[in-house]
């Protein structure tokens, strides 16, 4: 058996996990559920072959659900101290810009929106080699139109944010672990922490 490496994805409504080796996916599963991430992500893993057993793994960081990437990160650091693997993480944004560039016949530069919960939006521009233009925002749809620098636009946001600026072409989708080697080494090889992009809706009560 060669190295095995279980990458996993729940930083958005969707929940994905993929098993490689050697580089080659051998595995995967992803849905979009929404919520539960919590119930669902162990025994996703857990059907994967060999129960998804790795020699490393990569995980969402975000920016994305407060909840689901912690609950990714939390699972991730587990399976690593239980089969003694490394872990790392990745952005979401590159992902989804990664995802895009594979669907175009030719390369160009990608704005990713994704929704970002009361209305705004998580929004990065990259190259059309895959690279970041800039650190990504947390922006209104109004602010986030004026911040469009391509005209590919992909992520949960795009229809919306597409339709506002005139984008000619936009794709709709959401993180997919199982596409995971497309991403560029440099954006995989995060530390395991989260990146939420906005505070938690819930905040600690404040004693007067």
């Amino acid at each position: 058996m060669g190295e095995r490496l279980l990458a996993i994805d729940t930083a958005t409504i969707a929940c994905s996990v993929a098993l490689f080796e050697d580089g080659a996916l051998i595995d995967s599963s992803y849905a979009e559920i929404g919520r539960g991430h919590a119930e669902k992500l162990i025994p996703a893993i857990a059907q994967l072959r060999d129960c998804g057993k790795a020699d490393k793994i990569l995980v969402n960081c975000g920016p994305g659900s407060f909840t689901g990437v912690r609950i990714g990160i939390s699972a991730a650091k587990a399976l690593a101290l239980a089969w003694g693997a490394d872990v790392q993480g990745y952005n979401c944004l590159a992902i989804v810009a990664a995802q895009a560039l594979q669907r175009m016949e030719t390369p160009r530069p990608v704005c990713v929106a994704m929704q970002a919960g009361h209305g705004e939006y998580f929004l990065q521009n990259f190259f059309e080699t895959g690279q970041p233009m800039e650190p990504f925002k947390t922006l209104t749809p109004e602010q986030a139109a004026g911040e469009v620098k391509a005209g590919v636009i992909a992520g949960s946001a795009a229809a919306e944010l597409a339709a506002a600026v005139g984008a000619d072409i936009h794709f709709p989708i959401l993180p997919n672990a199982a596409d995971i080697y497309l991403v560029g080494e440099e954006m995989k090889n995060m530390p395991a922490t989260a990146t939420y992009g906005r505070k938690p809706d819930a905040q600690p009560a404040t004693i007067v």
